[in-house]
């Protein structure tokens, strides 16, 4: 598909000014921008509805100074109005910080006080996760949480019914103001907030859009997260910055997911990998296997206009069936992070497995002592030979850091990321050469992050949870090889003396930390090793790498293990039965060789 780009004019890399000038434009002003459910607004409602959402976010800050801070505060599912509370904070000179729904308890405390937010727009449906932490929180008064369901009369109470176009408030806002934090979980204590100026999240849609070919014409879909970097920089950002439209669901929904992108004509979707590996089940399920079926009412039904997706996490092999059954003219899978230090993308024709071509020669892949790795050689059946020599940590060895701004009010994270000139991205992977050019391949993360559903957590905060649990004195949390995405979670577990494991007791422990302990669902375990001891470094910490290297394989743990899959209410033992047909699996993903490295 090709169409003539639009000719915005000049304006500040500030998301106040690009909004005004889209709302502004004969080519935009009029044409619908988002759609959610029988929900439309174009691109000059979505100024006006943003404009209100800034009056209403200053009138209800008051007063701001260093002392009392612009800050606003998410927990929200996706809807326009989280949008338009991201339009309204970017025209309003406020900081937003999205706050991850799956978050409870102390956890969900800390951060809300970490952001020193001082207005809160809570969904409805996790409202009673906030009152369980209210008398915590030390920043937000009472009055200033806010519903969903109330913000609708707050706005025409506060500032001026729907559909009322107002004068910009007039604050100065340049592409240097702190537009949003997005958390990220640092490897020890809360959650991390990285600082996303406007100019950064201009970038991500001038970038993603350039490099992928969106054009005007395209409709995205976001159904992942728009608390999340992949949804906010992958997603909506260039779909805003093309003058394109999108499509909105409240959360993600495998077996919506078609009729979705039928109904609202998506051409283009931001993934992570587990969701695509759902999407394909659920088109499987619907429609009986039969792919004949699939090609008549999914892949050529004349409603299909998808044409790409970008996104990070999925296998080779989801990637060729989602390419075959959605009929897609591409499927570029990225490598990237929320910092936004590093970054690749995979075109048709690169190698597969790989998440594309390094263009950068400050990015290279150093070992623990900060000498470079030499690139992987392959034998004949595609398999690296020279492992321990070609993995480390992924880098960038430079003066300046990119894109990446610094993490919000936490110095120390700042000093141990980016350190005597080269930024640690706490991801493993290696370099393939094809021509002369570099090729990256992602392995996981190192001992003190997981990696899944292209989320990045702490493992030691995972660990400390689990912990609480009354049979448990110590536990280590770490990643694991997964089929078809990044990692799953794998727990070991010391027990105390005379306790006995308790498969369906422990299942139903997690549900509760899940449920008012503070515990992400994505935390949730796996797998679980039942360890008599842990070995322990020379400073008594956990040594994680070596129970990671032999993950749960039983041929190489002697330890009882466990596992649990979608859909199970208890935990389930773990033998080599077990190991072979999941190791089936991993072939038929042609990643095999991540469970014998």
């Amino acid at each position: 598909m090709t169409s003539t780009p639009i000719q915005f004019p000049e304006a500040d890399l500030t998301l106040r000014e690009q909004i005004r000038v889209r709302a502004e434009h004969p080519d935009t002003a009029n044409k619908i921008f988002l759609l959610q459910d029988a929900r439309r607004w174009t691109y000059s409602q979505f100024r006006d509805e943003s404009t209100r959402m800034a009056h209403f976010v200053l009138r209800r800050l008051g007063a701001c100074d260093e002392r009392r801070p612009p800050h606003v505060a998410m927990l929200l599912e996706n809807h326009l109005e989280l949008l338009s509370l991201f339009g309204g904070c970017g025209i309003g000179g406020a900081t937003l910080f999205g706050i991850n729904t799956g978050l409870r308890g102390e956890t969900l405390a800390g951060v809300l006080n970490h952001s020193r937010a001082r207005l809160l727009v809570v969904d409805d449906k996790l409202m009673p996760e906030v009152e369980r932490v209210r008398a915590e929180l030390r920043t937000v008064p009472s009055e200033n949480i806010v519903t969903l369901s109330e913000l609708g009369a707050c706005l025409e109470r506060e500032v001026a019914p729907a559909g009322k176009s107002l004068p910009y408030p007039d604050i100065a806002v340049t592409p240097q103001t702190n537009m949003m934090v997005i958390y990220t979980s640092g490897t020890t204590g809360l959650p991390k907030g990285i600082n996303n100026n406007h100019f950064k999240l201009c970038a991500t849609g001038i970038g993603v859009s350039t490099n992928t070919g969106m054009n005007r014409d395209d409709t995205g879909y976001a159904c992942m997260p728009l608390f999340h970097s992949n949804a906010m920089f992958v997603g909506f950002m260039p779909c805003f910055w093309m003058g394109g439209s999108m499509g909105l669901r409240e959360r993600f929904s495998g077996s919506r997911f078609v009729s979705d992108i039928l109904e609202y004509g998506v051409t283009c979707w931001n993934y992570v990998g587990e969701p695509v590996h759902y999407v394909l089940a659920a088109i499987e399920k619907a429609h009986g296997g039969d792919p004949e079926r699939i090609r008549r009412e999914v892949t050529e039904n004349p409603k299909n206009k998808l044409r790409f997706a970008v996104g990070n996490g999925a296998s080779p092999v989801d990637i060729d069936k989602f390419v075959a059954w959605l009929g897609l003219e591409d499927m570029f899978e990225l490598y990237g992070s929320t910092e936004a230090a590093i970054s690749t993308l995979r075109r048709m024709g690169d190698p597969r497995g790989s998440v594309g071509e390094i263009t950068d020669p400050a990015v290279v892949i150093l070992d623990e002592h900060g000498r470079e790795r030499v690139p992987a050689e392959l034998d004949a059946e595609g398999k690296i030979t020279n492992y321990d020599l070609a993995v480390g940590e992924i880098c960038r060895r430079a003066a300046e850091t990119g894109l990446f701004q610094g993490y919000f009010d936490n110095p120390d994270a700042n000093t141990s990321k980016y350190r005597d000139g080269i930024y640690h991205s706490g991801d493993l992977g290696h370099v393939l050469v094809r021509n002369g050019k570099r090729y990256l391949y992602f392995d996981g993360r190192t001992d003190d992050w997981i990696r899944k559903d292209g989320e990045n957590f702490s493992a030691l905060q995972v660990a400390r949870l689990l912990a609480e649990h009354p049979d448990v004195p110590l536990a280590a949390a770490y990643g694991v090889p997964c089929a078809v995405s990044d990692e799953l979670v794998m727990a070991a577990l010391k027990l105390r003396e005379g306790a006995v494991f308790d498969p369906k007791g422990f299942f139903e422990f997690c549900e509760r930390q899940i449920r008012d302990g503070g515990m992400d669902r994505k935390w949730f375990p796996d797998f679980v090793r039942v360890v008599p001891d842990f070995e322990y470094t020379g400073t008594q910490k956990v040594l994680v790498r070596h129970l990671k290297k032999v993950h749960f394989d039983p041929r190489r743990v002697s330890d009882s293990l466990y596992f649990r899959e979608r859909g199970d209410t208890s935990y389930r033992a773990f033998g080599p039965a077990e190991f072979e047909a999941l190791r089936a699996a991993f072939r038929a993903a042609e990643r095999e060789q991540v469970l014998d490295r």
